[in-house]
């Protein structure tokens, strides 16, 4: 029989509000054969009846859950904030494995499976890509298994890298990097500062920052996470992120920022520390799990209590989407798929659907998922373009 503190910690975990040590503590637990029986039953209980689930692949969760709790082992060197982000994204992952293991063996209401139409259909999952500009303009390609080095920056296809002492004394000298549509990529700044950068976005930044200064770099359009080296080991300088409509300030910090070219609002979301947020007219400060958000249109700044992780899960590779429109959804995947999107019926875009999901997933699995719920009644996929119905 389950404790009542372990089931606890199970519920949390499911829930992704575990913190790190009662996750090591569930690790513990899980280890045990007896308790895995346990474990395996109470979700099949508690989880697989309420999605009226035919199979459970008990071992695969089993394994999912330990490799999950192993990597976050191996990687020491972050701090608390960031393992019970990366331990609640192992929970979405499981949680969404049980989801689409429901969606792929159950039929709803017993209706006929129609097969969607899909004619040429070679749209790729997204990768590592990026292009590099350097000083001069010339442009640098950047992929996945391609090596790259030049003087002190170095490439191995997924993440770019300066390597130097982070300092200049003869005037700021800026590289570009711009990820494409379908594209992801990491870079290490010269100061130490690592930025993970999502589809379709494109940073300004100094090749090496100079000293007494603050460090500046520049999100020209875009979505990207900074995990910011701390101003105590670079003589107090300050670190900004500059774009459009604001410029966020910080100390040392781990935070996400949204600006994409074709959406109307700035969404800065703090994960750890503390930054400052300002534009023309005010200047307001965020703790963690709190996200600012600018409208184009006005010069107000408005402040939400979200939950980070949920923002930044893209950084793990999985896509996760809680009260999202399908218009917001479709937004996601035309990035990240290289594909543009239409509805055909128009009411569907408002419709808002709960989702956690493997971005490594090809778009028609994604596709299916979202059929098998009746959120759409189908989909075509031509060329490059799909049409939601």
């Amino acid at each position: 029989m389950i404790s009542d503190k372990t089931e606890n910690i199970i519920v949390k975990f499911l829930t992704n509000q575990a913190t790190a040590s009662e996750l090591e503590a569930l690790e513990s637990w899980v280890e045990d054969a007896k308790n895995k029986e346990l474990f395996k039953e109470y979700i099949k209980i508690n989880y697989a009846v309420e999605y009226n689930m035919k199979e459970f692949d008990s071992q695969k969760l089993r394994m999912m859950l330990l490799d999950a709790f192993a990597g976050e082992k191996k990687e020491k060197k972050r701090n608390k904030v960031r393992k019970i982000i990366s331990y609640s994204a192992a929970a979405a992952v499981v949680l969404g494995m049980l989801t689409t293991t429901y969606l792929y063996t159950t039929d709803f209401f017993d209706k006929p499976v129609e097969v969607p139409v899909v004619v040429n259909n070679t749209i790729s999952v997204g990768t590592n890509k990026a292009v590099l500009t350097l000083e001069d303009g010339s442009d640098v390609t950047l992929e996945k298994n391609k090596i790259y080095k030049k003087n002190n920056v170095v490439s191995n296809g997924e993440e770019l890298v300066y390597n130097n002492d982070g300092k200049t004394k003869s005037g700021l000298v800026y590289n570009y990097l711009t990820i494409p549509r379908g594209g992801q990529f990491q870079i290490k700044l010269a100061d130490g500062t690592e930025v993970w950068l999502n589809s379709e976005t494109k940073l300004k930044f100094p090749v090496a920052f100079a000293e007494g200064t603050p460090r500046e770099v520049e999100l020209i359009y875009g979505e990207a996470f900074f995990d910011v080296s701390p101003s105590t080991e670079h003589k107090g300088a300050k670190f900004k992120v500059l774009n459009k409509n604001q410029e966020v300030e910080v100390l040392g910090t781990e935070f996400n920022i949204k600006a994409y070219k074709d959406e109307d609002k700035i969404y800065t979301t703090l994960v750890e520390g503390k930054v400052s947020i300002s534009n023309l007219t005010s200047k307001k400060y965020l703790s963690p799990n709190q996200q600012a958000i600018i409208n184009h249109t006005n010069t107000d700044i408005m402040i939400n209590t979200i939950d980070a992780y949920n923002e930044v899960l893209w950084t793990k590779g999985i896509f996760s989407f809680k009260g999202k429109t399908l218009k917001e959804i479709m937004t996601v995947m035309s990035r990240w798929y290289d594909v543009d999107v239409v509805f055909k019926n128009v009411k569907l875009e408002k419709e808002k659907f709960n989702g956690v999901l493997s971005k490594n997933d090809e778009i028609r699995e994604i596709l299916s998922i979202i059929k098998k719920t009746n959120f759409i009644n189908d989909y075509e996929i031509k060329d490059r373009k799909i049409t939601i119905k």
